[in-house]
């Protein structure tokens, strides 16, 4: 899938959000990119660029100021490659994997941990790794 489709739907399915989610998410960049940089594989030590589907960078919002204005856009990079290869390998298609990776960094900006979002993952989906 080339990376103008990628792209749409993962457009797609962030404007599908519920408003009340949207409406908080301000300042927020999707980036769609093939892998992730080799020097954020190096820092977050994983060993294979496709073990990386997605990353949050920015300041959770929990983390905020009441005033936080004048700050850079935060990042939800979603890695398309590895993104295809999970739908490759699970079965789902690509709009449930890409959605899956998008909504887990989403999670990331409202201050959820990875353990955190892993245990709603996991209830939500009935243990289904997503």
């Amino acid at each position: 899938m080339d990376e103008e489709t990628f792209r749409a739907i993962a457009e797609d399915i962030f404007n599908a959000l519920p408003a009340g989610f949207l409406k908080l998410m301000q300042n927020v960049v999707v980036v769609i990119e093939d892998f992730a940089p080799e020097q954020q594989l190096v820092a977050m030590d994983i060993r294979s660029p496709y073990h990386l589907l997605g990353l949050y960078e920015g300041r959770p919002i929990t983390e905020r100021e009441a005033v936080d204005s004048g700050t850079l856009p935060d990042f939800i990079h979603l890695y398309r490659i590895p993104i295809l290869a999970m739908q490759q390998r699970s079965g789902e298609t690509i709009e449930a994997c890409i959605s899956d990776v998008l909504i887990h960094e989403i999670g990331h900006y409202f201050g959820f941990s990875d353990a955190q979002m892993e245990a709603i993952e996991a209830e939500q989906c009935g243990g289904r790794k997503m």
